[in-house]
């Protein structure tokens, strides 16, 4: 009876094991090299939290609009990739997209390359489509209250961003080789920024 058991339980931590890798596996696209980290209101697995924001699968997306300010950081680190990332802002958001950050536990725009999204900044020209701290964005452009894309493509010390198909920034940087990449729900001080909306979040490895 003991072995009965025995086999029964392997058999089923091999169905399980299988299970998950089947999953997983599900996200990831051998056709066109794309991983989707985020699809709807799936992918929070693929990523740690990083501070108090309250993401969550909402009305087909990955949803916070409360807290002090927080990150979705992936498990894994990459180093030359595109990224196609789907997003919503409302007014007032405050948010990015964070590449080879330097500690995925503390994600600063000093520690990480940001394509910001951010409308409302004082100086719009680092605000929405710029390289923070290190590209302006041109043209400036707006990205709230509507569904948006970015294109971001990282190779070696090359960086490009691309909002709905218009370049809005490019620059040559050797700071950060690889790393997480963080999706940041910001504040303004005290006061939560307005709420941030992901439906799709995709890499391909250059």
């Amino acid at each position: 009876m003991k072995r009965l058991n025995f086999i029964t339980a392997s058999l089923l931590v091999i169905a399980f094991t299988a299970f998950g890798c089947a999953q997983m596996s599900s996200m990831y696209d051998s056709a066109t090299g794309w991983t989707s980290l985020i699809d709807g209101e799936k992918g929070l697995e693929n990523f740690d939290r990083v501070g108090d924001a309250n993401w969550r699968g909402e009305d087909g997306a990955i949803v916070a609009d409360k807290g002090k300010g927080g990150f979705l950081v992936t498990k894994k680190s990459f180093k030359d990739f595109q990224i196609k990332a789907e997003f919503w802002v409302g007014p007032n958001a405050n948010s990015g997209i964070y590449m080879r950050c330097a500690n995925p536990a503390v994600i600063t725009d000093k520690s990480c390359y940001e394509a910001n999204i951010y409308d409302d900044r004082a100086d719009p020209s680092f605000g929405t489509g710029a390289i923070q701290h290190i590209t302006k964005a041109s043209p400036m452009l707006k990205a709230g209250g509507k569904w948006s894309t970015y294109e971001i493509t990282v190779k070696g010390p090359q960086l490009t961003v691309v909002l709905n198909g218009t370049r809005t920034a490019g620059a040559t940087d050797t700071k950060f080789a690889s790393g997480p990449i963080a999706l940041q729900f910001g504040s303004h001080g005290k006061e939560p920024g307005g709420a941030i909306k992901y439906r799709k979040v995709q890499i391909r490895p250059l």
